[in-house]
């Protein structure tokens, strides 16, 4: 039997028999308003917080020559089209209840939904290496991560995901295989999901255990400045800063916990568990996380750094001065001047 056929036209939800209507899980107009929303609300946010880190970035021609920020760039762009597809298919779907698209359809829009997403932890991923290599080897930083190798990490990165996530549309779903279906995904199988979580949870662990080990040189560092009382401004500065570096690298490990746990946990349970038609709902709702990290993303990793800070102020300043007819002032030529004055590299990679 075809089982892209039973899909469309069974009217019982059990098994690989459920056809399209069964995934739609909000049963109330109440629910639908709920997800429609948050989606809309950090999908919007998302793409104009992800929208100015790029802006900041290829407008200035300093920062954009530092891998550092080739590798948040492209966290920024994969953030926006996980906004972009994932907001419209998942609120066309859920909200709207639309079926009026094919399989092949269906199966380019989540591949898009997966490769924004995947792409997105893996630019953290090399975030995390970037940040690892500048702490635990600072003075072959320069020589290790250049502009060249970035670019090609890069490239690699990306034509990985479209491939992984391109395999449903390619053959490897259910109905072609004739294989045992998700129950959170038309169309998907249970063997290619599985693979999927296994890599999302690969580039978590690897994410973790890069920010860890930085964690703990910033740590050391500070128990030796306390241990030998090293005093001095420059000293003292480094500490506050370790201390800042801290603070942010729990940040974003608890972030990137609290968004991605409940969907991994639900997905891992679906493929050894029925799930019901309210763990289902719990589902829809959860992956709306994977949206808010997407949006927090720019705040962590981008924003909170010093140059682009200084350069977004550059931008407020300029806008201003351009509504009030008015002349520069000197307040930010000075501030332009102190966000391009080469820093360490701790505090290039980890701001």
């Amino acid at each position: 039997m075809d089982i892209c056929k039973v899909h469309e036209n069974s009217s019982k939800c059990s098994g690989n028999t459920m056809p399209m209507e069964c995934f739609m899980v909000l049963s109330t107009q109440a629910q639908k308003i709920s997800i429609a929303t948050l989606c809309c609300l950090f999908g919007t946010l998302c793409i104009l917080e992800n929208s100015l880190v790029l802006y900041l970035i290829f407008s200035s021609p300093t920062i954009r020559k530092k891998p550092s920020y080739l590798f948040i760039s492209s966290l920024a762009l994969a953030d926006i089209l996980a906004s972009i597809i994932f907001v419209s298919s998942f609120v066309n779907f859920h909200v709207f209840n639309n079926t009026d698209s094919s399989k092949e359809m269906f199966l380019l829009k989540l591949g898009g939904v997966n490769t924004s997403f995947t792409a997105s932890l893996s630019s953290l991923l090399l975030t995390a290496l970037d940040r690892y290599i500048c702490i635990s080897r600072p003075s072959e930083y320069k020589s290790l991560v250049t502009r060249k190798r970035a670019w090609v990490a890069l490239g690699v990165l990306w034509v990985t995901c479209v491939t992984i996530s391109s395999l449903p549309l390619l053959g490897w779903n259910c109905c072609t295989l004739n294989s045992a279906c998700s129950e959170l995904f038309p169309f998907v199988d249970d063997k290619y999901l599985s693979s999927w979580i296994f890599l999302v949870m690969v580039l978590l662990a690897s994410i973790v255990c890069a920010y860890a080990h930085v964690l703990w040189k910033a740590h050391q560092h500070v128990a030796y400045m306390g241990k030998h009382q090293v005093q001095g401004g420059k000293q003292n500065a480094r500490m506050r800063m370790d201390v800042m570096l801290a603070k942010t690298l729990v940040m974003v490990l608890t972030v990137l916990m609290v968004c991605w746990s409940p969907v991994l946990v639900l997905m891992i349970y679906g493929i050894f568990v029925r799930l019901s038609n309210q763990l289902r709902r719990v589902f829809a709702f959860c992956s709306t996380l994977c949206l808010l990290n997407s949006m927090v993303n720019p705040i962590i990793y981008a924003l909170r750094s010093k140059e682009l800070y200084s350069s977004l102020r550059m931008v407020f300043s300029q806008f201003k001065r351009q509504l009030r007819a008015t002349e520069d002032s000197p307040e930010a030529e000075s501030t332009h001047k102190s966000s391009v004055i080469e820093t360490v590299c701790e505090e290039t990679c980890v701001t």
